[in-house]
């Protein structure tokens, strides 16, 4: 039954994890009807464009406003051999290097360096950017206006699903400059917003575009080649280039809307950024905790056909079918298999895998559910505990 179930299941599985001014450069047009004569039948209309007014200087001002705020981030990998041998207590055991003395990586295994860009958004130097920008880093130096030398950063939180990592870096007593938060669900279409970053190592680099859309998606792979899957993604045709992911997209008040994540090579002009209120609803957690804090079941789910009803022996496509259990999680201590189709949680019927994620993701971390599932034609119940989801998983 389960060889014949497996052509079903789709290649992409939705995984469970509960996640949690225009104006003053535009051009207006004014629409307007002309008269017509009495024996005129056909209404037209004629669009007469109005001038372009506003201040000629206002995206100087931004990059002028924000830009000091703006950081230059470049990050130092160890060679994986090095890496192994270095951080391994096994070779750093004093017994054993009496023995076999120092063991060196190859000569040809030199350091990998990365770049990218951030912002500070709190003067006692805490610091935005992208997750993978900095994840996996041995060393993060930070370039910031005013300063001779880079300071070393250390990672406060991060998260691998929403691309977030906050920075904190020592300022010696000063105050930084910072910049101010926006508010993204405010973006119109074709607003004007102001990018500044670091692209290709080139420092402190302003472009500029207007806002092209909103609530994109988007899929696309690190230098790691794992996918990272973006859900709500600003789109601009400011100039985001390599270096500037990290960095801010500002609007014409110097307020962040979004922070540069990604461009799209087989394209010109089009480049993302993750909206800066999905950055503000989780910045406490990042900062408190260090990561995220979701309710976590921890199985892969896809919807029930009636093909994989008929195949699983169910008399109708209700609940969800399990394709994977994540080993270890709350799913798999409570004895959920692959091939079970989860039919109710807490009483309450399963309809679908997106009713199942925003069931899971009404449940606090540590609190405990009843789960009734459909396993060989036969249900049974069974109680999970809720966990909170792994920092460094990706939807």
């Amino acid at each position: 039954m389960i060889k014949s179930l497996k052509k079903y299941i789709p290649l992409l599985i939705v995984g469970i994890i509960a996640a949690s001014i225009g104006g003053v450069i535009t051009a207006n047009l004014l629409i307007e009807k002309p008269a017509l004569a009495e024996d005129q039948k056909d209404e037209t209309v004629t669009i007469k464009p109005v001038a372009i007014t506003g201040d000629p200087n206002a995206i100087a001002n931004v990059a002028e406003m924000a830009s000091k705020a703006v950081v230059k981030i470049e990050t130092t990998y160890k060679p994986a051999a090095q890496k192994y041998l270095t951080d391994n207590p096994f070779f750093n055991d004093p017994f054993f290097r009496y023995f076999f003395g120092d063991i060196q990586p190859m000569p040809d295994q030199a350091p990998r360096e990365g770049m990218g860009s951030g912002f500070i958004f709190r003067e006692d130097g805490y610091i935005l950017t992208n997750d993978h920008v900095v994840r996996g880093a041995d060393e993060i130096n930070v370039f910031i206006y005013g300063y001779d030398k880079p300071l070393k950063a250390e990672i406060v939180g991060a998260d691998a699903s929403l691309d977030l990592a906050v920075l904190k870096v020592d300022p010696k007593g000063k105050k930084l400059p910072t910049v101010k938060l926006g508010d993204s669900n405010k973006l119109r279409i074709g607003e004007w917003a102001v990018a500044i970053g670091d692209p290709y190592g080139m420092d402190w680099t302003v472009t500029a575009g207007v806002i092209s859309a909103k609530g994109r998606p988007l899929t696309i792979r690190d230098n790691d080649g794992r996918a990272r899957r973006y859900k709500d993604l600003i789109q601009t045709d400011a100039a985001i280039n390599p270096g500037n992911s990290g960095g801010p997209l500002l609007n014409l008040k110097g307020e962040v809307i979004g922070i540069n994540t990604a461009v799209n090579a087989a394209a010109q002009g089009i480049g993302f950024a993750i909206p800066i209120n999905t950055a503000k609803e989780v910045l406490s957690d990042l900062i408190d905790h260090g990561q995220v804090i979701r309710p976590w079941l921890g199985v892969s789910i896809t919807d029930v056909t009636e093909d994989m009803a008929e195949a699983l022996g169910l008399s109708s496509t209700d609940g969800v079918l399990v394709a994977d259990v994540v080993p270890g999680s709350p799913a798999d201590k409570a004895g959920i298999m692959r091939y079970d189709v989860i039919l109710e949680v807490n009483k309450t019927p399963v309809k679908s895998s997106d009713h199942l994620v925003e069931l899971i993701r009404s449940t606090d971390v540590d609190e405990t559910v009843a789960i009734l599932i459909s396993r060989n034609g036969r249900t049974r119940l069974v109680t999970a505990k809720i966990d909170k989801a792994p920092a460094d998983l990706r939807m």
